[in-house]
């Protein structure tokens, strides 16, 4: 897959997004409606058996000096929808959750190492606008190791996926190569906002790690390269409304978002109606 930048022009601004997909075309067409009431608890039961899946592959055994730090930072790390969206869209394409929850096991390892290495307490003292952490604290050094074991912790959760066979060992590998792109250095979007100012959004890596996920399910859920491409720019189109809705009330754009919006449901037009309406809570924040 090639590396692509995305204009889009919305209220004056134009947003740019950096994305690895292939150069086929889409379909145009009008939005769709879903059901604005979309209770969280299908997103709930995705990150409770993500969880339930890692407490399994991370439990706190010999040697303690490894385990005990990982399990710990794992589950302290800010959750992300990254990992849950994964899922969601492995099967909207019509796989199954088991298919896909390594991949998303390993979405949220990522994303707790890279929390980790931003929050590593370089001092006694606390970092301006680090959030408090619960549970045990391990130090610098030992916090800086942990979360560079648990990026290849999880390529391993992959590698010894209960979906991987001769039929699926293709899309596992491709899997590999789409989180290895999203972590490295082609990851990232920025938004170019109209006065020679350039900013990060989507969550800095994370518009990138929801696109990835989104991709990476669709792929585990044997979607069509069409699928998988739509799936990952409303993956990129997610993080971004996300991190949008974030804003104080003085720097939220309400009509780019709403046009955000418009366009990650576009990219849901060809796909179920019930399964559209499970997966679009991700946009309906």
């Amino acid at each position: 897959m090639a590396s692509a930048f995305t204009t889009h022009h919305i209220n004056g601004q134009h947003f740019i997004s950096k994305l690895h997909r292939s150069n086929h075309r889409r379909p145009l067409g009008g939005p769709i409606r879903v059901a604005m009431d979309q209770k969280s608890s299908y997103w709930a039961s995705i990150n409770d058996d993500i969880e339930a899946h890692l407490r399994r592959a991370i439990p706190i055994r010999e040697p303690f000096s490894v385990f005990e730090p990982m399990h710990h930072l794992t589950f302290s790390a800010p959750e992300t929808t990254a990992p849950a969206l994964c899922i969601a869209a492995c099967e909207l394409v019509g796989g199954g959750r088991h298919q896909a929850i390594a991949a998303a096991s390993a979405l949220r390892l990522m994303h707790a190492a890279s929390y980790i290495h931003e929050h590593i307490p370089l001092t006694d003292q606390p970092r301006p606008n680090s959030p408090p952490r619960l549970g045990p604290k391990f130090g610098p050094n030992i916090e800086l190791l942990t979360g560079d074991g648990m990026i290849p912790f999880g390529f391993e959760l992959l590698a010894k996926s209960d979906a991987l066979d001769d039929a699926h060992s293709g899309r596992i590998l491709q899997v590999i190569i789409e989180i290895t792109r999203a972590i490295g250095s082609q990851g990232g979007q920025c938004t170019d906002m109209g006065n020679g100012s350039t900013q990060m959004v989507g969550e800095g890596k994370g518009g990138e790690l929801h696109a990835c996920g989104a991709a990476c399910g669709a792929i585990l859920g044997g979607g069509s390269e069409e699928e998988i491409e739509k799936l990952r720019n409303y993956g990129f189109y997610a993080a971004t409304i996300q991190k949008m809705s974030k804003m104080k009330a003085g720097e939220k754009n309400r009509e780019a978002i709403e046009e955000m919006r418009r366009l990650a449901f576009k990219e849901l037009e060809q796909f179920d109606g019930e399964k559209v309406e499970a997966i679009s809570i991700f946009v309906n924040v």
